[in-house]
């Protein structure tokens, strides 16, 4: 158990690290660009862990359902819409959302059983744990810190700037 908790701790260290540099290729390229990108070099650098360490028995695909396929599609939904809402919202707001949302549509299949998940009893200490994540998001946005100005700041494309005509 203690290597997975090491597992997903170094994980969601890379997805913020990963989406802070998805969206600095962002300002530079464009969202489909970066998308291609991102898992172009994605699917290059699996490919080659996967054949050093797996050789030819990684294309070995048994008892696979077809519709598993389509994960990859997914994975474009997911670099598209993380890209624009770290441009929109800042990555600790957007990272935090992305979370809750992940960690309530989680317990959503687990309870249902979907997607060939083993089904797990639904209770009110899982929902309570969502309440408060959703409470403690609510709370670090709405707790009175100031919006960073956007004008002037550095990194954004001059498109980007608001500009003043005084």
């Amino acid at each position: 158990m203690m290597i997975g908790l090491v597992l997903a701790l170094f994980a969601g260290s890379l997805v913020a690290l990963q989406n802070i540099f998805n969206t600095k290729v962002n300002e530079h390229t464009g969202s489909w660009t970066t998308t291609t990108l991102v898992l172009a070099m994605g699917f290059g650098g699996s490919l080659l862990m996967g054949l050093i360490l797996e050789g030819k028995n990684m294309f070995t695909l048994q008892h696979m359902q077809p519709w598993y396929w389509i994960s990859g599609m997914i994975g474009v939904g997911v670099v598209i819409c993380l890209v624009q809402a770290t441009r929109i919202l800042g990555p600790t707001y957007a990272i935090s959302i992305v979370l809750t949302a992940q960690l309530g549509f989680a317990l959503l299949w687990d309870s249902l059983g979907w997607l060939g998940l083993t089904k797990v009893p639904f209770t009110m200490n899982q929902l309570i744990g969502v309440i408060v994540i959703v409470g403690g998001i609510l709370v670090f946005k709405l707790g009175g810190g100031k919006e960073p100005e956007e004008s002037g700041s550095p990194g954004k494309p001059h498109s980007q700037q608001a500009v003043r005509v005084d």
